[in-house]
């Protein structure tokens, strides 16, 4: 898929991925994703927004964590 996909950054994890990121955008429901090691995700990102495209996280804990949360359709 890499060499069809080529323009595309690929990364070995979220945390990876997360390094030096303005924003995450969060669209599955994978276990990783609900599991993930919150402030090592947030020290990695040079600004930590996080759109949760499938409510995996409490809003209040994201706020009390220090992020910038949005869950889709929550109001």
């Amino acid at each position: 898929m890499q060499r069809q996909l080529n323009s595309i950054q690929y990364c070995r994890d979220p945390y990876e991925l997360a390094t030096g990121a303005d924003g995450l955008m969060i669209v599955t429901e994978w276990d990783e994703f609900r599991t993930l090691d919150l402030d090592r995700i947030k020290q990695l990102m040079r600004r930590p927004v996080l759109v949760d495209g499938r409510n995996l996280y409490d809003p209040k804990k994201m706020r009390e964590l220090g992020f910038v949360y949005r869950g889709v359709g929550r109001s």
